[in-house]
């Protein structure tokens, strides 16, 4: 079967426990205003153009196709992404690193974009990887129809799931998307026993009010099940995509989450008894 991947990032810490490797999927049905990976949301291929890089030798100068420029390039300014891959040839790469997924109690991590668009593929990969003891995650969205979010989720060891405010008006906002069937996935997920890590974006003026986090607390510990959060930190680690792919970074005026911030929520966390990790 074959699938379509950004890339695999070896030796993760913060997807997961243990040492992971993350399969980043392209194509994601939200466009979250914050995202650090923007070239993962649209399906199919893309070129990003790397400005920083080009030595203006003129290699390209010739071709006014993209590809053409990225095959002439010396420097690597042009930079694709995506690549179609079958689940054999990805489980024997992800299989390389058993031996520090075994010694961390690590695994392989499903993210994206989102995994979940892509149901059938990584059901398959599932398969390959539990039948060696590969521990598996899920880092999802929940915006996805609930018959193929549950059989992934059912089939992995672990459902890390982001839930980015309970205001459906914001949601639709800064995601694109209302968030009713994110939260009813949550509720089915959690229903169905599956092992589940809550994780909750921090946004300085956007969603870092202690009411705004005590209400996505309340709705976690609604869910029964979940005894842990991971608390994500707004970052611009992704800033230099949006200048890669022609746009303009829409949260370029919104500073990165403080520490002193982050820690307030973990306390406000800690006081409604869950586990809490900054950062995953």
């Amino acid at each position: 079967m074959e699938g379509f991947i950004s890339k695999i990032q070896r030796y993760s810490i913060n997807d997961g426990p243990g040492v992971r490797s993350t399969v980043f999927a392209v194509g994601c049905p939200m466009c979250c205003r914050w995202c650090a990976n923007p070239e993962l949301m649209e399906t199919g291929p893309k070129i990003l153009y790397h400005r920083r890089r080009c030595v203006k030798c003129g290699a390209c100068a010739a071709y006014t196709d993209l590809e053409q420029c990225a095959d002439a390039c010396f420097y690597d300014a042009y930079e694709r992404v995506g690549v179609t891959i079958t689940t054999d040839d990805l489980a024997s790469k992800l299989l390389r690193d058993k031996v520090f997924y075994d010694q961390s109690s690590g695994g392989v991590t499903y993210s994206g974009g989102e995994a979940a668009m892509q149901a059938d593929f990584f059901l398959e990969l599932t398969r390959l990887l539990k039948a060696e003891d590969v521990h598996v995650a899920l880092d999802t969205s929940g915006y996805t129809p609930r018959e193929s979010l549950m059989r992934l989720a059912n089939a992995v060891d672990l459902v890390l799931y982001d839930i980015k405010t309970l205001d459906s008006d914001l949601h639709m906002k800064l995601t694109g998307v209302d968030n009713a069937l994110i939260l009813e996935n949550a509720r089915e997920i959690a229903k169905a026993d599956c092992e589940m890590i809550v994780r909750l974006i921090i946004i300085p003026g956007v969603n870092d009010s202690d009411k705004e986090m005590i209400g996505r607390l309340d709705f976690v510990r609604s869910l029964g099940s979940v005894k842990q959060v991971d608390l994500l930190k707004f970052h611009k680690l992704g800033v230099g995509k949006y200048e890669a792919l022609g746009l303009d970074d829409p949260m370029q005026c919104t500073p990165e989450c403080p520490d002193e911030l982050a820690g307030r929520m973990a306390k406000i966390a800690e006081d409604m008894g869950f586990i809490v990790t900054i950062g995953g």
